[in-house]
């Protein structure tokens, strides 16, 4: 007989943006209403009028000095504080991570299953490219770093069962934590993110992203200076002056804008520039979805979204060479619009909604009929 969690935590870095994984978090609390949020910190005004509603508690780091725009700075203080939420009265703890989440102590007799957006990017993979010359870099040294590489691996132990977000984050998982895990990929919701009236593109390129040095943004901003094809950013965040400072003429950038008027631009755009390696990437399915192609560097989660020269073209190497090669290549090709939105509508939100239930409701009672013989470890 199906056992049936009650209640159920759900642990969450921070919530300071409605990003990919706060859109995660939306589609699994519609799953399970009346969860607890655990996080880090959280900044209300920018989260959807869904997630402001839900149950949140908050660790002691949202009383630090600047947290909402220096967060990234308290970096070495996250493990103490992830610490120190008390997760005793609840049936199942499912952490969603990118940070450290996933390392929250669960008590032993409590399933916890962790959606692994991808491990520590900052200690791990991503840390001079995210952290880019900031001053941080002084702050943050290698020991640090080490550290939470060490505290990080040494945590996943607590984990019970991990899902990745692709097949590219469950070769990290194995890499940095020697375990296993299954891929559910992450929700889009097509039903929001559709053609428009007009199938014929306006003469412009899109960038939607967060403006971080990882994301490579630059790489766009340098290749349509040498093209001085029409280019669109989109986004907001610490690489905004300097990208702006560089850009020619014919690139605009318009800042934080809604998912409205982004789906306008997605509908109109000639095709959408995603340059960085992403560990899965839902905003080049969000275009598909709306029957518009993608150029995206040929490595990470691309590579399991995009179809070349079906959905979009790749190109090999991040340097201008490589990029505009892709862009001129895409403009003497045509792109089926319809073909694009059937690639999307597999990593659909109710495609998502039925993998995950199923999922949660299987290993949730898979470990209460094995734990008492193999105990969760916990760290």
């Amino acid at each position: 007989m199906m056992r049936t969690p009650g209640r159920i935590a759900f642990i969450h870095d921070w919530l300071n943006g409605m990003r990919g994984g706060e859109k995660v978090l939306e589609a699994v609390l519609e799953l399970f209403p009346g969860s607890t949020i655990f996080t880090l910190h959280i900044d209300r005004e920018k989260l959807s009028p869904f997630l402001q509603q839900q149950d949140i508690r908050i660790s002691a780091l949202q009383n630090m000095p600047l947290v909402k725009t220096k967060y990234r700075y308290y970096l070495p203080l996250f493990p103490a504080m992830i610490k120190r939420f008390d997760l005793s009265d609840f049936d199942l703890v499912i952490s969603l991570s990118h940070c450290v989440a996933k390392s929250i102590p669960v008590p032993r007799n409590i399933p916890h299953i962790s959606y692994c957006f991808t491990p520590m990017r900052y200690a791990w993979h991503l840390y001079n490219d995210y952290f880019g010359n900031s001053r941080i870099k002084n702050l943050l040294t290698n020991v640090i770093m080490r550290r939470m590489r060490k505290w990080d691996s040494a945590t996943a132990s607590g984990v019970d069962y991990f899902i990745a977000i692709s097949n590219h984050i469950a070769d990290r998982i194995r890499d940095c934590y020697q375990r296993t895990s299954d891929v559910i990929y992450p929700p889009v919701d097509t039903e929001f993110y559709t053609p428009g009236a007009n199938t014929e593109p306006d003469d412009f390129y899109l960038v939607v992203s967060a403006l971080v040095p990882y994301k490579r943004v630059d790489l766009t901003v340098e290749t349509f200076n040498e093209l001085g094809l029409p280019l669109k950013i989109i986004g907001t965040g610490p690489e905004y002056k300097k990208l702006k400072a560089m850009a020619g003429d014919n690139i605009t950038f318009s800042g934080w804008a809604s998912d409205q008027e982004v789906r306008d631009c997605y509908r109109r755009c000639r095709a959408f520039i995603f340059p960085g390696q992403e560990d899965f990437g839902i905003t080049p399915l969000e275009v598909q979805a709306c029957g518009r192609p993608v150029i995206a560097y040929k490595k990470g989660g691309a590579i399991e979204t995009v179809i070349d020269q079906v959905s979009g073209l790749f190109f090999d190497e991040q340097t201008t060479e490589s990029l505009a090669g892709a862009i001129q290549r895409s403009r003497e090709m045509t792109f089926d619009p319809q073909a694009l939105r059937e690639q999307s509508l597999r990593f659909s939100r109710d495609r998502f909604k039925e993998e995950f239930r199923r999922y949660i409701f299987t290993k949730f009672n898979e470990f209460h009929g094995l734990w008492r013989e193999t105990p969760n470890q916990q760290s």
